[in-house]
């Protein structure tokens, strides 16, 4: 049965495009991206701004939840924008805010930080190596490929380049750190995914815990960090981002790998978007993690827009008209359903590492 939405689309446009699949389809209708933004910037206008006040007060609080401000400004007031519910029977749900002020979207009610085990299974490696696992080294090699010459060579010279995952999970990324010559340690906080990444790993090493807890890891001196699909999970990012700038070596760079809260899919759908999955937190853009890198102690940071993997693999079924298209349409907002981003420890690392990307320096000289 036809839909009063997919009527109107045929109305538009006709049939060309319905064997394009959605999440593409979006990107290379003529005049789509422009009518997403109206709608955003309309849902944006009509959003009430409420006091944090006002807000606990119409807000149920759960279990293991708190109020928390904006983590980027410190902004207290609450721009009300989404409910997620996901899982068989609507088995959660929570809400989604804007700060009014610097634009950041994130979860509130959000989840006590010495909670946050709460949102994971006993047996998360066992998620982490089904179904979620398929296509995600590609997805790797394909943002690796993004920022070279990064991760060309774990080796500088003679000298092995120190690499740490933070957030390993069973050890996807590892092994491929580890095939490319990097000296690359990892840790997680899930003992299960540990003892499989340990499995699976040759050289590298996995441990659990926190990277205080760790003398190889406490020690620092790391060339890259890598946080793949992490950055979401986070409670108290400010925290993290400062630990891991005291980690890297002088030249050192920080990968980040996210939803993107610029996505034109979150401004297509809503609550309904696959990036507001039970244990995301916090949902960054190219406009707001400039901020959280710079309170960090950050010189710069240089993004990658994401066109999906099947477009950069060169498996699409798009035609080659509409694979440009699609690649404009996600330039012009960097608005890839995914956030890529490399962060610049300092000059030093800009210097080396920054030549064909187009750097934000986020401290003036």
């Amino acid at each position: 049965m036809v839909s009063a939405k997919q009527m109107i689309s045929r109305v538009v446009y006709g049939s060309r495009y319905d064997k394009v699949p959605w999440e593409q389809r979006i990107y290379v209708r003529p005049g789509e991206r422009i009518a997403r933004e109206i709608q955003w910037r309309m849902r944006l206008r009509r959003a009430p701004v409420i006091t944090l006040e006002d807000y606990r007060k119409r807000t149920d609080l759960g279990e293991i939840e708190e109020f928390v401000t904006c983590h980027m400004c410190g902004d207290t007031r609450q721009q009300p924008l989404f409910e997620p519910t996901g899982g068989k029977g609507k088995k959660w749900t929570y809400r989604v805010v804007r700060c009014p002020a610097c634009g950041f979207l994130y979860r509130n009610p959000n989840i006590r930080p010495e909670r946050l085990g709460d949102l994971y299974s006993n047996n998360y490696s066992g998620f982490l190596t089904g179904n979620y696992a398929a296509g995600r080294q590609r997805r790797y090699r394909l943002t690796m490929d993004a920022f070279s010459p990064v991760f060309d060579s774990g080796y500088d010279g003679e000298r092995q380049r120190r690499l740490l995952d933070f957030g390993c999970g069973a050890g996807l990324f590892l092994e491929l750190a580890e095939q490319r010559g990097f000296d690359a340690l990892g840790i997680d906080l899930s003992p299960d995914s540990v003892a499989e990444a340990n499995r699976r790993l040759t050289r590298a090493k996995a441990y659990h815990g926190t990277p205080a807890e760790v003398p190889e890891i406490a020690e620092g001196g790391f060339d890259v960090i890598t946080l793949w699909s992490v950055l979401a999970h986070l409670p108290r990012p400010i925290q993290d981002f400062r630990q891991f700038r005291s980690l890297l070596a002088p030249g050192g760079v920080l990968l980040i790998l996210t939803v993107n809260a610029a996505s034109l899919q979150l401004k297509t759908v809503g609550s309904k978007w696959n990036g507001f999955t039970k244990n995301h937190l916090m949902f960054y853009s190219a406009e707001t993690m400039p901020a959280l890198l710079r309170r960090t102690g950050f010189a710069g940071v240089a993004f990658a827009p994401f066109y999906g993997d099947t477009i950069e693999a060169g498996t699409t079924k798009l035609s080659e008209p509409l694979r440009r298209r699609l690649r404009q349409s996600v330039r012009a907002g960097n608005g890839g359903n995914m956030l890529r981003a490399l962060a610049f420890a300092d000059d030093e690392a800009i210097e080396r590492w920054g030549a064909g990307l187009e750097v934000r320096r986020l401290h003036e000289s």
